[in-house]
């Protein structure tokens, strides 16, 4: 008889399972916290969406959908995708359940992302993101308020050492249309010298030609024109709020006249957490303000501004992530006392306290068991119920429930 064959995860997926899985989980649980300190309700959407919802949103030439999208005909009939990010879906959510009407909404979401691509440190084709959006809102101020969260969340996940807040301005639109424009005549001029991809980029996405990694392109690119010579006084101002919003916070900043957007629907601030500690894939969240998205989804014109960051790459930057452990262990001393250990159980966790039990083996070897896992207490379980305790026991909860049982 032939070996069955056991079948492999995907490329590109993998199994989370202790550290790891905790790391991703504190990541999660501190997002939550946080972004409940600063008033975003949570948001659940579906993982899949109409292809029309990023084909419009993210266009039609960039390599996230050309090449990236998991997308296929439902029975149907239908083109479907799992979603490859959570603005586009969020968009679409406040356009068809009608939330214009709670404008502005401050939003947040977490959850699995996927699209094909080579997977690398940090990066999978089923990867996981937290993501927060305020939408309905032009003041800069709003701006202000998503930077300030995303330093707070670094900061309290520890990882804020080493990390830098890269931060530009693309200008309102006549400030980009003008710039958008200098730079198609600056780099056509150089055609001859610019790589293949810059080339194609050249008539798609002008502006991504300014943060390419290719040294061939690099000259070029750092002599191009900025978009500091073509702001108008309402984007120069909307740039000064911001920026002085972020100095009276306290949140450090940096300029980065190179960071950019290629998607048309891009206004004024475009910003990037970035580390050296993940080798080349630096950006440990990024994002910026989309003032035209909901336009091209087919809604009116509506002012909103967001950020990303891949839980899997924050995990990774932790330095320490607490651990879980059991605060009380219960030694079942003899099977005679299960129902008695049954119900202390039962007693300890509905007050809070996380507890377990160790009821195989010898008593030496349950209790050297015990011992091992190190919690805050063991107590000792025969047919005859509860009749004692090591360790401290501090917690005022489980000495109140012994105390009912002496």
């Amino acid at each position: 008889m032939a070996k069955i064959q056991t079948p492999q995860a995907v490329r590109g997926t993998q199994d989370m399972f202790g550290e790891t899985e905790e790391r991703f989980a504190h990541v999660v649980a501190t997002f939550e916290r946080v972004r409940r300190l600063y008033g975003f309700k949570g948001l659940q959407l579906p993982v899949i969406e109409p292809t029309a919802v990023f084909s419009r949103s993210l266009g039609e030439a960039t390599d996230v959908v050309s090449k990236e999208m998991y997308s296929f005909e439902d029975r149907g009939g239908d083109s479907i995708t799992l979603r490859p990010e959570f603005t586009a879906g969020i968009a679409r959510a406040y356009l068809t359940n009608g939330w214009q009407q709670f404008a502005p909404m401050k939003l947040s979401v977490h959850g699995p992302l996927f699209r094909y691509e080579r997977p690398q440190k940090g990066r999978y084709r089923q990867f996981h993101q937290i993501d927060a959006e305020i939408i309905g809102a032009a003041e800069p101020s709003a701006d202000v308020e998503l930077l300030v969260m995303a330093d707070q969340l670094l900061k309290e996940l520890g990882i804020n050492d080493g990390v830098t807040l890269q931060l530009n301005t693309l200008g309102d639109t006549p400030s980009r249309d003008a710039w958008r424009a200098a730079l198609v005549g600056y780099f056509n001029d150089h055609k001859g010298a610019l790589s293949e991809d810059s080339l194609a980029r050249l008539e798609k996405n002008p502006l991504r030609i300014l943060d390419s990694k290719d040294p061939k392109d690099r000259p070029i690119a750092d002599a191009a024109p900025v978009i500091d010579d073509y702001l108008s006084g309402e984007a120069q101002d909307f740039f000064g709020a911001v920026t002085a919003g972020l100095d009276a916070a306290g949140v450090a900043w940096t300029r980065n006249a190179a960071l950019v957007r290629g998607l048309d629907y891009y206004r004024h601030t475009a910003f990037e957490f970035v580390t050296d500690r993940l080798g080349a894939q630096g950006t440990v969240l990024g994002g910026g303000r989309y003032d035209g998205l909901i336009e091209n989804l087919g809604g009116p014109a509506t002012p909103a501004v967001g950020w990303a960051a891949g839980i899997e790459r924050l995990g990774m930057l932790i330095d320490a992530v607490p651990t879980q452990q059991i605060e009380a262990m219960i030694v079942l001393e003899n099977d005679a006392g299960l129902g008695h250990a049954f119900a202390l159980l039962r007693q300890l966790r509905q007050a809070g306290i996380s507890a377990d039990m160790i009821a195989t083996g010898s008593p030496k070897k349950r209790y050297d068991k015990a011992v091992k896992q190190s919690p805050a207490a063991i107590l000792r379980v025969n047919e005859d119920g509860y009749y004692g305790m090591s360790g401290e026991g501090n917690d005022d909860r489980l000495k109140s429930i012994l105390q009912s049982l002496a």
